[in-house]
């Protein structure tokens, strides 16, 4: 956690770039590099009975971090990914609330104070 979930992208391009994005990501989230995951989905698209290209897409499932960070973090991962030569990203968030995430079948609690992440 945070994880990142990409589709329409090349898997060869993204192992290239992965290292400077993970370590540019834990900056902005202050965790460590450890915490990341990238998946990279091979999808198919289809429109009007065709297949056609998926479009570049990346979902960052994680904890809020707040606005401040998350427009980081979805800057930075546009710029590392349009230096693969793809013209265009979009990238999503999805948050987990503490009290719906369990790890190894125990919810995840968060300490008095401020939020603990990752």
């Amino acid at each position: 956690m945070p994880q990142l979930i990409m589709r329409g992208v090349d898997i060869a391009e993204i192992m290239k770039i992965s290292t400077a994005l993970v370590e540019e990501l834990a900056q902005l989230c202050r965790c460590g590099k450890d915490n990341f995951t990238i998946d990279v989905l091979n999808a198919t698209s289809i429109s009007e009975g065709a297949i056609v290209p998926t479009f570049p897409f990346v979902e960052v499932a994680w904890f809020d971090r707040g606005r401040e960070v998350q427009d980081a973090v979805a800057t930075a991962i546009t710029n590392h990914l349009l230096t693969t030569g793809i013209p265009e990203v979009e990238v999503g968030f999805k948050v987990y609330r503490e009290t719906h995430y369990y790890a190894n079948g125990q919810p995840f609690m968060v300490k008095a104070g401020p939020p603990v992440f990752d």
